[in-house]
């Protein structure tokens, strides 16, 4: 019986099919957690368990292992990298009397990226306090430039 679970198991951390060391121990705790839930929903709904608060405390328990589990899932779809979204712009052209904006971009790992070989002819554009705008209508003031400052 108990080397009945334990193939059932193993079975299920190949169908996870992880990819090196980390994914093989999420995997392998992914299933502890979902057969651990199981247990608790099973003593929880079982008819002989009468005592409000005993079934009670395993719904509490099957939660929060089932919460875990997705937890788990999530590290694991991170580490495997699908849940990130990445945009990457290669080339701007600003026209004559044309305005950009340019903010600080982060690399994945939260520091700046570092400024390719290839890109030579690129270079930073600081803040520069700006004039006001003026406005399309000529008889209302011109609209000053947001600075964040309140």
């Amino acid at each position: 019986m108990l080397l009945q679970i334990a193939s059932k198991r193993v079975a299920a951390i190949k169908l996870i099919g992880p990819r090196d060391a980390l994914e093989e121990m999420i995997a392998a705790q992914m299933i502890a957690c979902h057969d651990a839930a199981m247990f608790c929903y099973q003593l929880a709904l079982n008819r002989s368990n009468l005592h409000g608060s005993v079934r009670r405390e395993h719904m509490n328990q099957a939660g929060k292992l089932s919460r875990t589990f997705a937890m788990l899932l999530d590290a694991l779809t991170r580490h495997r990298g699908k849940g990130q979204q990445r945009i990457v712009v290669e080339h701007v052209n600003i026209h004559p009397g044309g305005q950009a904006m340019v903010g600080i971009v982060e690399a994945p790992g939260g520091g700046v990226q570092p400024k390719s070989e290839d890109q030579a002819h690129a270079r930073e554009i600081a803040h520069a306090p700006q004039p006001s705008l003026p406005s399309a209508d000529k008889a209302r003031d011109n609209m000053p430039v947001s600075s964040g400052r309140r």
